[in-house]
């Protein structure tokens, strides 16, 4: 518990020196939150609010001004400019503000600066990993018939999910007039909340707006599409590429066709391959196949010549001379499922199954030995060939 409550102090601590510290790139450059890249670019080289409308870049230049607050805004200028005017730096300073600058610049990932407290102290989603930006996965099953894992085949399906409005292209607005700067944070997304800790002693640490979901904007008048949602549900058309041979519950990613939001990255879809029963009686473990045959009793006794339809539809001809044991197994090499990713296939495992006659007719009954009785009532008496 002592180790849990230090880190929370420490995580206060650096969240209140980062507050102090961090600064306002729309601010310094005098432009609101949902300025364009032309008008960044006019706000940096001409400044509204001087007399003279003098470029901030040579405002502030060291070779024009010498002074020490000349350079120092000199540079939160030229900083400022270069964080905004790249749309990748931009997202991640909108949502993350300067210091989510620093941990992307120095290999931190998302840009949360809060992940640093999620590794060092587990906080979060239990493993100290970082923040989870992209939305989850979703898996669905579909099965297939065993021929068709048997010859490979693609099939066409579609599956429900979430995109982003394309109408406001996922503004929630009805138009861009109709996106107005949010009144409590000033169009920041964020605002600074003081808390007393103690007799004198104040913390200021600084907060995600929760009027505007830190989004920094407010809607006046939402997108009759998505009814200010920013999403709608539409359906994923996909196809699925079935290899020969594939692995019961194979799965097969289809990377980015999962659901959407403007606040995440596009979700992926798993698929997971399952084989039906088959009807015709075969079935399936890994590689190999399992088949069941009924054989009469001449033909356990005296032998037999068998064919059987395969998957793909050849021919597979089982034979023995000889008895055969009720329940015996025979092994039919490479007559099992194509492996996958190889050449060859696996084996068919034959049980054969002796059905007796529900009843002895007196012929049958005649004979002093099986093959005698059998031969009299009429049976044809068969050796298969070696």
């Amino acid at each position: 518990m002592l180790g849990v409550g230090l880190a929370r102090l420490l995580v206060l601590a650096v969240l209140a020196a980062t507050t102090v510290l961090a600064r306002d790139f729309y601010q310094i450059l005098g432009v609101d939150r949902q300025s364009s890249d032309k008008e960044l670019k006019r706000a940096y080289r001409v400044r509204p609010s001087t007399a003279q409308s003098a470029k901030l870049s040579k405002q502030y230049h060291p070779d024009k001004n010498d002074s020490e607050e000349a350079k120092a805004k000199f540079l939160d200028v030229s900083r400022a400019y270069e964080v905004l005017s790249d749309p990748e730096q931009r997202k991640t300073y909108d949502r993350f503000g300067e210091e989510g600058l620093k941990q992307r610049e120095n290999g931190g990932g998302s840009g949360d600066p809060f992940d640093m407290f999620r590794q060092a102290f587990g906080f979060g989603n239990g493993m100290g990993g970082q923040q989870q930006r992209k939305m989850p996965t979703k898996v669905a099953e579909i099965d297939l018939d065993l021929r068709t894992m048997y010859e490979g085949d693609s099939r066409r399906f579609t599956m429900g999910r979430t995109t982003i409005c394309e109408r406001c292209d996922g503004t929630g607005a009805k138009s861009a007039k109709d996106i107005i700067s949010c009144p409590t944070c000033d169009g920041r997304g964020i605002r600074l909340v003081r808390h007393q800790l103690g007799p004198g002693i104040f913390q200021q640490v600084q907060m995600h707006c929760d009027r505007c979901g830190g989004r920094g904007q407010s809607i006046k008048t939402v997108c009759p599409a998505c009814k200010g949602q920013r999403i709608v549900h539409s359906d994923a058309e996909l196809t699925l590429h079935i290899d020969r041979g594939m692995p019961e519950n194979a799965e097969i990613l289809f990377e980015g066709e999962g659901d959407e939001t403007p606040d995440y990255e596009a979700g992926d879809i798993i698929v997971r391959v399952k084989s039906k029963r088959d009807p015709g009686g075969f079935l399936r473990k890994d590689s190999n196949l399992y088949w069941k045959e009924p054989i009469s009793v001449a033909e356990a006794l005296l032998g037999f010549r068998h064919t059987v339809k395969g998957l793909d539809g050849h021919d597979i001809v089982l034979s023995r001379t000889g008895p055969t044991q009720p329940g015996y197994v025979d092994v039919v090499s490479g007559e099992g499922m194509p492996i996958y990713h190889l050449t060859g296939h696996g084996n068919l495992f034959v049980e054969y199954q002796v059905v007796l006659p529900p009843t002895l007719t007196p012929k049958q009954r005649e004979g002093k030995s099986p093959h005698q009785g059998f031969a009299r009532a009429g049976f044809r008496i068969y050796t298969a060939c070696k």
